[in-house]
């Protein structure tokens, strides 16, 4: 397999939430870009940075009139990410935007219809047993 490589786009989304009359604002990191990119690594670091200095949240973009350019401070982390916090009147944003190397691609696969003595007989027993949980290899 070749590497193909991607960019990550991340936002940060805000929930308010009222528990014992307190208001809570929840953040959440939610995956909303996944953008194949062409060539190797070094056009997923450009492709990256261009997204970071460009790309325009949702939150911001819903509220966004013709000719409306918001402000933007964009920060490069040591692990190589990029955070963008986006401004326009009132509205903030967060975005965070990586670069990914695609190691492992399984396509899925649907079992068989169960005919209809299966079906049946599957009403009349207990489900079968869920699968074993992921656990790292040598340990029971």
């Amino acid at each position: 397999m070749t590497a193909e490589w991607y960019v990550l786009i991340e936002e940060d989304t805000r929930v308010t939430e009222y528990v014992d009359g307190n208001r809570l604002a929840l953040h959440r990191w939610m995956l909303t870009g996944t953008h194949p990119i062409e060539g190797g690594e070094a056009q997923a670091l450009a492709a990256a940075e261009d997204a970071a200095l460009h790309y325009l949240p949702d939150t911001i973009a819903r509220h966004a009139k013709p000719g409306d350019e918001p402000g933007r401070h964009v920060l490069l982390a040591q692990d190589g990410a990029w955070v963008a916090i986006v401004r326009q009147r009132r509205h903030e944003a967060r975005i965070r935007v990586t670069t990914a190397r695609l190691t492992h691609s399984h396509e899925e696969k649907e079992a068989p219809p169960k005919t209809l003595g299966e079906s049946l007989r599957g009403a009349l027993q207990a489900p079968p047993p869920a699968p074993n949980p992921w656990a790292p290899p040598g340990r029971p």
